[in-house]
């Protein structure tokens, strides 16, 4: 008798016990390998990494900790994740924008870098590759010594980046890129569509993005007249003017106020003209030549 109850005093224990470490899973407390968040910008692309930190510790990773050939969660704890706001491009290859489980399949000279359409799973124990979206295979590289793993933005350019993985002596790269001018106008014509498009600092926000940017001056044109449609202003009327003589076009909608002759209503000497008597205006402003 004593003998069964001491069982069935054990077995309650240890599933108390059980129960109570399935519980720290739920729990916010430290963690071996501390959580990351890591968001870098291309053009209006951000590009976010959250995952977590293993330590090397002393440990031999590369073939051991971190068998070769086998798919691996490129961090620690659940997926790492990786997200992008617009269509990208990895190594070449097309990406559309979303959420992915990040995994890797180590290989002493090549690795295979995975975008799974599975983003929430616990680490690579569930993996399948059916749920891929792309893979792409880089070269490691090598690198100096981090203790901990991390992920870096790496030979950053107005439309590309390189993340890095780096951990112990080993440095894993992909090139990310965007298509700015395409991902950029589209955003535009998203934006115009609401609000924005009854405010003349909208439309002249648009003109001076397609003047710098060297893409569009003909839309340019078009939008920095609707910006003075929407309401005239001395810095609408002096960027259309700018614009025009950028490009050579047409821009009808002159200051009559500053009395320019017609034959100056078109290109540079008109530019010109404005310039200068914005500059002696109190109401102007110091526009770049």
């Amino acid at each position: 008798m004593l003998r069964t109850r001491l069982l069935v005093l054990l077995s309650g224990f240890l599933a108390v016990a059980s129960f109570c470490h399935a519980q720290t899973v739920m729990l916010d407390l430290p963690l071996q390998s501390q959580h990351a968040l890591i968001t870098q910008r291309l053009g209006i692309t951000d590009i976010t990494i959250n995952y977590h930190r293993p330590l090397v510790n002393s440990r031999q990773i590369w073939g051991k900790v971190v068998p070769y050939g086998e798919v691996w969660r490129a961090g620690a704890n659940e997926n790492t994740v990786v997200t992008f706001t617009d269509p990208v491009t990895i190594e070449g290859q097309p990406l559309d924008k979303g959420t992915y489980g990040l995994h890797m399949i180590p290989g002493e000279n090549q690795w295979t870098v995975i975008f799974s359409k599975m983003s929430t799973a616990w680490g690579s124990f569930s993996y399948k590759q059916d749920e891929d979206a792309l893979r792409v295979t880089v070269k490691p590289q090598t690198a100096d010594f981090h203790d901990a793993l991390t992920y870096d933005f790496d030979d950053l350019k107005p439309d590309s980046t390189v993340v890095t993985l780096r951990w112990e002596k080993v440095a894993v790269p992909f090139k990310v890129a965007i298509n700015l001018n395409d991902t950029v106008e589209a955003s535009i014509h998203r934006q115009i569509r609401g609000l924005n498009q009854y405010y003349w600092e909208s439309w002249d926000d648009v003109a001076n993005y397609y003047l710098a940017s060297k893409t569009n001056l003909d839309e340019a044109l078009k939008d920095e007249d609707k910006s003075i449609q929407t309401e005239e202003r001395f810095d609408n009327l002096l960027e259309g003017l700018r614009i025009s003589s950028r490009s050579g076009g047409q821009f009808r909608r002159l200051p009559p106020h500053l009395g320019f002759a017609q034959s100056q209503r078109n290109g540079a000497p008109c530019y010109a003209s404005v310039r200068d008597s914005a500059r002696r205006s109190p109401l102007g402003r110091k526009i770049p030549v």
